[in-house]
């Protein structure tokens, strides 16, 4: 039970304009301890200040850059260090939860602005970063400030070994299972059908092995249908396509949480070809949570999260032919897919935010234990040597 309350901190590097896995999971987190009668602040850059929930704090406009095979938009430089102490100094918080410090972001800033009780969550599965050498010296002691260090997958903590030679208990993202688990079947969507749901022009997010694979699939459940719904123009994924296949996609656009669950609960098979830069996977936890029966790349965070193929059907990643092997497999055997969906189901649960917000309060109160509140770090010389660096540059 969440019974101590708290006032909390929790910063996010990503703007909060931008729909993504690392927002999603700081917005829940954020209200789930709200509505358990944590205060509970959320610093953020953002775009549209006007569109921000009251529990989140605008750190200022964002710039976009590369990183990790996707663009991500991020604040970072003295006037952002400014907001952030700025932040801190008002925040009178009991504990600051820091998302991706390892990144150059205001998760960042406020390791080096601040002491006292720190935690940091890690979410990036990724190979060796140079920027990560680059500022590897000053990025160092500013992460063994850290109370306690989160990884939310194995993928995630090797992710951390490998860069920066710590470790960290792993606590995955979590989920609001029951959103998700009275989705209705909907005709619309159901039969011999495969959802995908994502930024389908990311090229990590794969959607280009599924196309691939089609033309195989199709030859053994003629009628098979493909429906693709979030964000991003079709045009040139249809180009991309057999003409002769064009009629078996649908592009539904961006779809409401409400039709997420229906869509998942209705289609045969959801299918996740994503190959590689995943360090969890929310939306398949999300769709066992609504009985989808989930055929997933096998990614070292998707093989973990499926129980290495116990809740989901794994295939070789970025493999069209294996991608379609397992895929023709399901839609003839509607038993597998049945037992599939409902192992699946029940696994679902362990990440459910009810499960997922007790662990992470037992490591706030962990890192509380006999220290003071958040206080402005005195010694701000790891930042002061960035910029120097910055400027020599």
């Amino acid at each position: 039970m969440l019974t101590r309350s708290l006032k909390i901190g929790i910063v996010c590097p990503y703007s909060w304009d931008t729909p993504g896995g690392v927002q999603n999971h700081i917005r829940d987190l954020a209200e789930f301890l709200i509505a358990a009668g944590h205060e509970v602040s959320v610093l953020a850059p953002a775009i549209d200040e006007s569109k921000l929930p009251d529990y989140v704090v605008n750190a200022g406009k964002p710039i976009s850059i590369p990183y990790n095979g996707a663009v991500a938009r991020v604040l970072f430089g003295p006037v952002a260090f400014a907001r952030v102490r700025q932040w801190i100094s008002q925040g009178d918080f009991d504990l600051l939860h820091l998302h991706e410090p390892a990144i150059p972001s205001i998760s960042l800033l406020a390791c080096w602005a601040a002491d006292g009780p720190m935690v940091g969550t890690f979410h990036a599965a990724a190979k060796r970063q140079k920027i990560i050498f680059a500022i590897g010296p000053i990025l160092e002691p500013a992460i063994e400030k850290l109370s306690a260090r989160i990884a939310v997958s194995e993928a995630a903590r090797l992710t951390l070994t490998d860069h920066l030679d710590t470790d960290a208990i792993i606590i995955p993202n979590g989920i609001y299972a029951m959103r998700y688990a009275h989705g209705k079947l909907q005709e619309k969507w159901s039969g011999n059908t495969i959802g995908f749901i994502g930024r389908f022009e990311e090229p990590r997010k794969g959607l280009s092995v599924l196309v691939d694979a089609l033309p195989v699939i199709s030859r053994f459940a003629p009628d098979v249908k493909v429906f693709v719904a979030g964000p991003g123009d079709p045009e040139e994924v249809i180009k991309s396509i057999d003409p002769q296949l064009r009629h078996r996609f649908e592009f539904l656009g961006k779809i409401s949480e409400e039709d997420k669950a229906d869509f998942m609960s209705s289609v045969a098979l959801y299918v996740a070809p994503n190959t590689g830069g995943e360090s969890f996977g929310i939306i398949l936890a999300e769709a066992l949570a609504a009985g989808a029966c989930v055929v997933a790349s096998d990614i070292p965070a998707f093989d973990d999260l499926l129980g290495h193929g116990e809740f989901g059907a794994l295939f070789e990643s970025e493999s069209p032919t294996e991608l379609a092997k397992v895929v023709i497999d399901l839609l003839r055997d509607a038993e597998k897919r049945k037992q599939l969906s409902l192992r699946g189901k029940m696994h679902a649960q362990e990440f459910d935010w009810k499960n997922v917000a007790e662990k992470i309060y037992s490591v706030y109160e962990m890192s509380i234990v006999g220290s003071e509140k958040v206080r402005l770090a005195s010694d701000t010389r790891p930042w002061n040597r960035f910029l120097n660096k910055e400027e020599k540059s």
